[in-house]
């Protein structure tokens, strides 16, 4: 039986009510962004800065603190607040920039996604907000004086939050229609004493109106913002915009309304430059904070309000506000807060409690359970509006080779872009646009709440205005054109099967037409990444950031290039992958089996050239590992013997072949063996398979790693002072903790250490660490793998876990023991503390926050507390995935029903 969210979901999906046009889709930071940056030198973080941001309309998207908005981002809504203290209104989240960062960018605020369901029906957020001035100098300054080696100066440190001088500011969001949206907000004082607070909910519109914006972007007139009567005890303000239509936005109590234009203030930033208008973006902040009665329109009218309240607050006391954001047809205008907005809100919690319940496995404890919803909640709230023309940035940047008076600049061959989605962001604060590889780990967590929206995902990427012309996927904002490795097919087929297992029926028109797109990306690697025609692969950085000895996307500094051990493999994967996707599609359409020879053919070709013995090649025999090979221009070759996960990847390419697929493609399979007969060498290294070689149940597997090696590379991988941390797998291997890599280049060192937490080099900004801690994407790939290759061998292949221990698991026991260890990163331990807090005593010990969960981007490899950025919930939220699947996963069933096992459904709580 349906539960109200799920028959939410099937009414937006069937097109009968738009229930995800309003949602979480602003921004936490659109300063600072390539999209805003207009200077001469490329320097975003320094051309659109957190101190213009109250002052500057935006070009391409908006941002704010708890926001929301429709599906365009034309029409927004967010929380600001004062304290009587700051120097400003608190519109938007502070941070450092990755100048001003000891590690780079990074947020300076506590903020938590606390519940979201797909639809937005219900939506909750935590601001802590403290009493005294926010200390934007300090942070700033000490963060300023600290070097990579030490730790980062945070909030918590400067002491504003000393004796609990804050408020706990709860913004929740409950949907009354599609177009009636309910908001709470509740502010409860800590702190020992009273203390006075302003609290503004704020609705503007994204300025799509002025000169400055080119003709195919600018709206035909400009929307208004208008004070209008309503009912004793309600102040109002009409909404008319020329395609949402009209709304009103209902303020409860006679509060004052404060109106202003979204339009930049030229005086304060731009002296000499007149204002478009007389009221500009930062008036309410100067009437608010500077007593400026003349900085908002008397007229009552504008393109951005908001209303003001003021309490003062006592000790340990709550203050709460309502608004309501309705169309004016939905008549809630009449009597907005009437009896009816607390039933509504208690409807949708209701609700949304009942939509968790039936996705959360009856076995996973509560404690597993919060943390499941909170990172789903997180995946949720982490939507938003992206918006890119390329053809007009590139234009206003003269970098438009279309176009006279060209001079080439980032992005200038993504002209034909045009991104106006609602898109899943890793992280909205520090990275406020899409990755292409994160976003397909984002689909796998997302398929649990939304497959729609996971599925959307996948397909926007694969678009006209996204994929550029010649097959390659855009990678990001900063530098479309870098390389990131290619997962899209693995998340094709993983959704596939989901919504197969959900649905009851496959969704043929988006594996056909998924599977058609990923053929050019993959033509696009084999031709551009290929270097010498040799089934090895280079990419560069490939997503690895400082993995490497050095910066794998410049010129190497001893000329020549990489073969890499990462970039072979994730092509071997994608081989994998697309000839699953063929098989699937040729038991429909059998056209399509000719489809599965090709990628198997490529598969074995890789397997083939990566697996070639001697001194040249990846695989060393002594170490029992691969490595990366670097070709000098001399013709010489050497192997870069850094144990990372640059070596572990090769284990990632291994799939399963279920009987009943074999038998759904016989011409292929008789292509493959005949294939065999005349080149039996493309078989001798890689894993033994078809006939004499089943494993259970009669399945074939698709492996690199043959069953020697897959034992010495597990050996390492499970073994503590190597690869096995308490939380998970670490990128690079503890062994390089007292013996770095240290290669010599011209009298230059390059070398490479264990750093199980932050970089202490600035490379790729210096704000991402693979040399050591535990990333979530890269272990979800490897459980993958054991568990393929379990459902091969069942308990015919067993492995001391950890290496060293005595204690000798399966390969679905050993994969186990790794998410346990990942899960753990975040649950309560027997101390009742949570490890991804690391030493935090605050985060550890107090009621209001012990609980609120934050899904940072990677983890201490020695203790796994969080580190890097701390919302990025994206790749993070796979936490979800796996407390899902091992809540109803268990070896009994995976060997009897083999793939299907990891996604049926085995009950709900």
């Amino acid at each position: 039986m349906n539960t109200a969210e799920q028959t939410r979901l099937e009414e937006a999906r069937e097109g009968k009510v738009d229930w995800k046009k309003w949602g979480p889709y602003l921004s936490e930071r659109q300063w600072g962004t390539v999209r805003e940056d207009y200077s001469e030198n490329g320097d975003a973080w320094n051309f659109f800065t957190h101190d213009h941001a109250r002052s500057r309309a935006y070009r391409w998207g908006e941002d704010g603190l708890a926001g929301i908005s429709d599906d365009k981002q034309r029409l927004c809504f967010a929380l600001a607040l004062w304290n009587g203290n700051d120097p400003i209104l608190k519109e938007r989240l502070f941070g450092l920039t990755n100048s001003e960062g000891n590690h780079g960018e990074d947020v300076k605020e506590y903020y938590f996604y606390l519940d979201s369901t797909p639809t937005h029906s219900y939506m909750k957020f935590l601001y802590k907000y403290p009493h005294a001035a926010f200390p934007y100098a300090d942070l700033v300054q000490t963060n300023g004086r600290r070097t990579r080696e030490e730790m980062e100066y945070e909030l918590l440190d400067t002491g504003v939050f000393k004796d609990d001088r804050y408020f706990d500011v709860f913004v929740e969001y409950a949907k009354g229609g599609a177009d009636d949206i309910l908001v709470k907000i509740t502010a409860i004082n800590r702190g020992p004493d009273a203390a006075d607070l302003h609290v503004l909910p704020t609705l503007w519109f994204r300025n799509d109106w002025s000169a400055w914006i080119a003709d195919s972007n600018r709206a035909a007139r400009k929307p208004n913002l208008r004070q209008t009567n309503a009912l004793s005890g309600v102040s109002a303000a009409s909404v008319a915009h020329p395609v949402i239509g009209e709304f009103v936005l209902s303020c409860e109590g006679d509060v004052p309304l404060l109106f202003t234009e979204n339009e930049t203030n030229h005086d304060r930033l731009f002296p000499g430059q007149e204002n478009e208008s007389a009221h500009v973006k930062d008036g309410i902040n100067d009437c608010i904070v500077h007593g400026r009665q003349e900085a908002v329109n008397p007229g009552r009218q504008g393109t951005k309000v908001a209303a003001h309240y003021k309490a003062t607050v006592g000790a340990g006391q709550t203050e709460v506000i309502r608004v309501r954001l309705s169309s004016a047809a939905s008549n809630q205008a009449s009597e907005p807060f009437g009896k009816s907005f607390d039933e509504v809100f208690a409807a949708r919690l209701r609700e949304a409690d009942d939509f968790y319940a039936s996705v959360t496995p009856p076995s996973v404890g509560e404690d597993a359970a919060n943390v499941m919803r909170q990172a789903l909640a997180g995946m949720l709230w982490s939507k938003q509006f992206f918006f890119f023309d390329g053809d007009n940035w590139l234009d206003e940047h003269h970098s438009n080779p279309l176009h006279h008076g060209y001079r080439k600049a980032r992005n200038s061959e993504w002209f034909h872009m045009l991104n106006q989605d609602i898109i899943s962001m890793p992280d909205k604060w520090e990275y406020p646009w899409y990755a292409a590889w994160d976003l397909a780990f984002h689909a796998l967590p997302l398929s649990i709440v939304d497959a729609d929206f996971a599925k959307h995902q996948m397909d926007l990427m694969l678009r006209n205005s996204y994929l550029h012309p010649n097959g390659q996927m855009p990678a990001y904002e900063w530098n479309f054109s870098d390389v990131n490795p290619p997962v899209h097919a693995f998340a094709t087929l993983f959704l596939h099967r989901s919504e197969q297992a959900q649905r009851g029926k496959p969704d043929l028109d988006f594996l056909r037409s998924t599977f058609n797109k990923l053929l050019l990306n993959f033509t696009w690697w084999v031709n551009r990444k290929d270097r010498f025609g040799k089934n090895v692969f280079e990419g560069g950085f490939l997503g690895l950031d400082n993995i490497g000895v050095f910066d794998r996307s410049a010129p190497l500094p001893t000329g020549g290039h990489l073969e890499q051990a990462d970039g072979t493999a994730w092509m071997a994967l994608f081989s994998q992958n697309m000839l699953e996707l063929a098989i699937e599609l040729a038991a429909h359409e059998p056209v399509y089996e000719s489809m599965v020879f090709k990628f198997v053919e490529h598969f074995y070709f890789i397997a083939a050239a990566m697996n070639h013995s001697g001194p040249e090649g990846m695989w060393d025999e002594e170490d029992g590992f691969y490595y990366d090979i670097l070709r000098r221009p001399d013709g010489g070759a050497t192997r870069l013997k850094v144990r990372s996960l640059v070596g572990l990847l090769p284990l990632c390419a291994t799939t399963v072949i279920e009987k009943s697929q074999r038998e759904q493609i016989p011409n292929a399979m008789a292509y493959v063996q005949e294939r065999l007969r005349r080149m039996p060498e493309l078989e001798s290294t890689m894993h033994p398979t078809g006939a004499g070689h089943f494993g259970v149940a009669e399945r074939g597997i698709l492996a690199l790693v043959n069953p020697e090696r897959l034992r010495r590379i597990l050996t390492r991988v499970l073994d503590e002072n190597e690869f096995l941390g308490p939380h998970g797998i670490r990128s690079i291997s503890k062994f390089h903790e007292r013996n770095p890599y240290v290669l010599h280049v011209d009298g230059q060192e390059y070398r490479v250490d264990y750093l199980p937490a932050e970089s202490n080099t600035g490379m790729f900004g210096g704000n991402s660490n693979w040399r050591g801690p535990v990333w979530m994407p890269v272990n979800a790939l490897i459980i993958r793998a054991l568990q393929n290759f379990y459902l091969y061998y069942g308990d015919n292949f067993k492995i001391e876990c950890p290496t060293g221990s005595g204690r000798l698991m399966n390969l679905f026991e050993v994969s186990k023991e790794v998410s346990d260890r990942l899960v753990r990163t975040f649950t309560r331990d027997d101390r009742g503390r949570r490890p991804v807090y690391g030493g935090s005593e605050k985060f550890q010990t107090d009621p209001h926050w012990r609980d609120y969960i934050l899904f940072y981007e990677y983890f201490h490899g020695d203790n796994g507390a969080g580190l890097g950025a701390s919302h990025q919930t994206g790749w993070t939220g796979l936490v979800a995935k796996l407390i899902e699947l091992y809540g109803v996963l268990n070896p009994e069933r995976a060997l009897a029903m083999g793939k299907k096992a990891a996604f049926e459904k085995a009950g709900a709580r």
